[in-house]
């Protein structure tokens, strides 16, 4: 078994940074944002119904635009890209086509999937829509996650954000109701070192029962 100290998994971790400077003049194509995020979405998610959606904004005067909203932070309009993560309310409109590809990949018999799919519409149209959010929030910040240690893998750098205005945001790329935004992810070239951070120790934050 790999130790931590040679562990390519431990080293992009260790590694990940928050990075807020950028090289303007790095860019990053369509092509590999595209390659990122089908890796990440190799991350779990409820029901396997990948609540999740992408907006990629890399034109220059929408990222000028974007700046307003999310607060004036410099690396909105100086990376290369900024990778929105959105939620979807309405996730269990994909079953469907969600099982029927697990079925076609081999990953289940028709039998199974009939009854998760009776399953999904059985309880998700029904939940309230602050649980379908949540639900679709928690799952986003798993493959953001993922997103990020597969950027760095590649020798990119990110960081994400919170702070910016959900309702301009979703009047601005005009989504609709059932699509919210939850994060927004910078992604580019650092061009100056980030910041190091401390972590809490384990004995602080786990208690074993």
């Amino acid at each position: 078994m790999p130790t931590e100290r040679d562990s390519n998994l431990y080293s992009i971790m260790h590694a990940r940074k928050s990075v807020r400077v950028y090289d303007p003049n790095f860019k990053i194509s369509q092509k590999e944002i595209e390659e990122i995020i089908t890796e990440a979405t190799t991350a779990p998610s409820s029901s396997n119904l990948q609540a999740w959606k992408f907006l990629v904004i890399q034109d220059d005067q929408t990222k000028i635009e974007l700046r307003e909203i999310a607060n004036n932070q410099e690396q909105v309009e100086t990376s290369s890209a900024v990778i929105a993560v959105l939620g979807n309310a309405e996730m269990y409109k994909n079953v469907e086509q969600i099982y029927t590809q697990n079925v076609a990949e081999g990953y289940m018999d028709e039998a199974t999937k009939d009854i998760m799919i009776n399953n999904t519409n059985r309880t998700y149209p029904f939940a309230p829509l602050e649980a379908r959010k949540n639900i679709a929030t928690f799952d986003a910040g798993l493959i953001a996650m993922q997103l990020m240690l597969v950027a760095k893998e590649k020798g990119l750098d990110t960081v994400t954000m919170g702070g910016f205005d959900k309702v301009k945001f979703a009047e601005r790329f005009d989504l609709p109701d059932h699509i919210f935004p939850i994060a927004l992810i910078a992604l580019g070239k650092a061009a100056a070192p980030a910041y190091g951070s401390s972590r809490l120790p384990v004995k602080d934050i786990v208690q074993f029962i």
